[in-house]
């Protein structure tokens, strides 16, 4: 990593350390005796079944450039103005009027963050995902070119992991979904199992202190290791598999996850993702998460992907007309 990329990742990690550092003096207990939970080992109690919905979308839309926060008047109107809408998706969903579910179906919830920022990411200051690095756009350009020549679905191997029901993929499942927003926590003394609804993702982290894998070996989700800082858990996932393709994100990239129980009811959650051959610099993602009351139901998504039969099903019926 060259040193001004190194630079540039400490100030943006400086950024999101301020937004959380707010975030977190607004929920740590004030009353007398308040302490944090703790496991029968003595490490942060992160266990329970954690919801994520929200109507804060990842990116900072146009409306709000420059604005890091909403004023409480700012909160209620966009919370409005995302309900009126006729189709279950909130104010900033990117595909305004397209449907492909009944809005019945659909739980991204009812409100903003508690902080009102503006967007699940917090650096770079704009809030938005880094421009895409030369490298990364030739290599997106020459993966188009190659579909041109083949079609879009001629099998079930040209389409993505999530389209396949196979994963959300990582961090992409840890973030607020249009339903299925939830995730369980489970620790033991040497691993922390977290369990993502969206097409049940398991994911297990060992915390012994083990080196990664070798390079070679690469894995839908990456290979996390985790570790406790003080009360925060960090996750530090490397060796994804191409496949993963996270916002673009090559087989280089590099995940760090933060956990940190603010409370009783708040689990606040924190990653950086670099990858010096996809964006010009890294970026990072700040919100909490609220403790749910319900358990996870199983989520069955590959066994009854009909949606897979169908788009290549509809290919070769558009093949015999020969479109």
């Amino acid at each position: 990593m060259s040193r001004q990329f190194t630079l540039c990742f400490s100030g943006l990690l400086l950024m999101a350390a301020t937004f959380s550092s707010a975030f977190a003096q607004a929920q740590t207990p004030t009353s007398p005796g308040a302490s944090l939970q703790r496991t029968p080992w003595g490490d942060p109690d992160l266990q329970g079944v954690w919801d994520r919905r929200t109507i804060t979308p990842l990116q900072r839309p146009d409306r709000f450039a420059g604005k890091a926060f909403l004023t409480p008047a700012e909160i209620t109107a966009y919370e409005q103005a995302s309900a009126a809408r006729d189709d279950g998706r909130p104010l900033d969903y990117g595909r305004a009027g397209i449907s492909v579910h009944d809005p019945a179906d659909l739980d991204y919830g009812k409100t903003v963050l508690p902080t009102g920022q503006t967007s699940l990411i917090v650096a770079p200051a704009d809030g938005r995902i880094p421009p895409l690095t030369p490298a990364a756009k030739a290599r997106l350009e020459a993966a188009r070119t190659a579909r041109a020549g083949r079609g879009p679905a001629d099998s079930w191997l040209d389409r993505s992991l999530t389209e396949r029901c196979l994963t959300w993929g990582v961090p992409q499942g840890m973030l607020p979904q249009a339903y299925n927003n939830n995730i369980q926590i489970v620790q033991t003394r040497n691993e922390v199992m977290i369990l993502i609804e969206m097409v049940h993702d398991v994911r297990i982290i060992p915390l012994d202190g083990r080196p990664h894998l070798p390079a070679q070996i690469r894995q839908w989700h990456g290979d996390p290791r985790g570790h406790w800082e003080g009360d925060t858990l960090v996750v530090d996932s490397r060796n994804f598999s191409s496949q993963s393709n996270f916002q673009n994100a090559s087989e280089n990239l590099h995940l760090v996850e933060r956990f940190t129980r603010l409370g009783h009811d708040t689990l606040l959650y924190e990653f950086t993702v670099e990858d010096d051959t996809t964006w010009t610099h890294p970026w990072t993602v700040s919100f909490p998460m609220q403790l749910g009351d319900q358990p996870v139901y199983e989520f069955a998504c590959h066994e009854g992907n009909y949606g897979l039969l169908n788009i290549l099903g509809a290919a070769r019926a558009l093949e015999r007309e020969g479109q």
